[in-house]
């Protein structure tokens, strides 16, 4: 019998913490091996959660679709109570915040499209 290959279940680039914490947890209690890379000296690979046994990955799939859809409806409560007892951060209150920043960013924007915009036609002429 040929070996299986790994999978790879969760690539661990922007996640939070507690979201792999919970995803190793689930794993262990659901009896699915798996193990970790960890992200590369350089920042190129981010790391990741793999799968070892391709048998199990249906079952791993399955539960990281229900988890992250938990996790998903978790978020948008925390975010509309937030929203209704006005502690969101919104774009004006960045701004009453962080003139300097937003404004910065806005600028760098702009500038970053009039260059897109024209460099073309600039280069053509």
């Amino acid at each position: 019998m040929l070996p299986t290959m790994s999978r790879l279940l969760l690539n661990l680039r922007n996640v939070p913490d507690d979201e792999a914490d919970e995803v190793r947890a689930w794993l262990d209690e659901h009896g699915i091996a798996f193990y970790e890379t960890r992200p590369g000296m350089w920042g190129i690979t981010a790391g990741g959660i793999w799968i070892s046994d391709e048998a199990k990955l249906p079952q791993a799939r399955e539960l990281m679709r229900d988890y992250q859809a938990a996790r998903s409806r978790t978020a948008k409560a925390e975010r509309e109570q937030a929203l209704r007892e006005g502690r969101a951060e919104t774009f004006l209150g960045l701004l009453r915040a962080r003139p300097g920043y937003v404004l910065g960013m806005l600028a760098a924007m702009l500038a970053i499209l009039g260059l897109t915009l024209a460099l073309p036609y600039l280069l053509l002429r």
